[in-house]
């Protein structure tokens, strides 16, 4: 059986965020997506300078299936503009079966 992944991405700005979910939702590699405006982060930028950066990002928070996973990451750098696309799929432990339908029914 198919699991639900959610995948965590960081972009830079809300209009960015917006274009790329539409973009992964018409493809129909996600079923879902969720945007989250106005994170700070804090880490190392530029690599092995010792400077420490706190940017701006848009974290989205892609809802797939682990079969989609690849498709949905080709998508995906070919959306990114951030030098370093953050990608990290997270497996879900449980999930009730009527969302788990409807995700899956959405993408295939």
């Amino acid at each position: 059986m198919d699991e639900l992944l959610l995948v965590y991405t960081t972009w830079e700005s809300e209009e960015q965020v917006k274009e790329a979910g539409k973009k992964l939702l018409e493809r129909r590699v996600c079923g879902c997506v969720n945007i989250y405006p106005n994170m700070t982060p804090m880490f190392w930028w530029p690599p092995k300078e010792n400077k420490i950066d706190e940017s701006k990002e848009v974290v989205m928070i892609i809802k797939t299936l682990k079969s989609k996973y690849d498709e949905l990451e080709k998508a995906i750098y070919g959306l990114e503009m951030l030098e370093v696309p953050c990608i990290i799929a997270i497996p879900t432990h449980k999930v009730n079966k009527d969302y788990f339908d409807w995700i899956k029914g959405e993408i295939i």
